[in-house]
């Protein structure tokens, strides 16, 4: 009798197991990729929104008064919603402006501050 050759019932169920593993993992890391490419489209659209906000109130060179007021923005098809913060510096020909980001929803997205003169 010539010995058989293959492999057994018990391998290949091994074998399936550990390809089941794979391919699971790859599916999560390719989840998450996808989930950090939009978080990064997100935020820097939220970047531009707030920096378009500051450089305006730099572009202006007005006075600027010490409170909060909102603003909104449009970038890369999606809405945001903005609150400008001005608050007073040691130094009064200086006010600090702080640029909130949040996205539709209202879920907070990104937060930019500068310091402008106050002309």
């Amino acid at each position: 009798m010539t010995p058989q050759r293959g492999f057994t019932l018990i391998e290949v169920l091994v074998a399936l197991v550990i390809v089941a593993i794979s391919l699971g993992a790859g599916v999560k890391a390719a989840g998450a990729l996808a989930n950090n490419a939009e978080r990064l489209a997100q935020v820097s659209a939220a970047q531009w929104c707030a920096e378009n906000q500051l450089t305006e109130l730099r572009l202006t060179q007005q006075r600027l008064d010490i409170g909060e007021s909102a603003f909104s923005c449009e970038q890369l098809g999606r809405s945001y919603v903005g609150k400008q913060r001005v608050s007073p510096t040691p130094n009064p020909n200086f006010r600090r402006v702080d640029a909130d980001i949040a996205d539709s929803q209202g879920v907070p997205v990104l937060s930019l501050s500068t310091i402008i003169g106050n002309f």
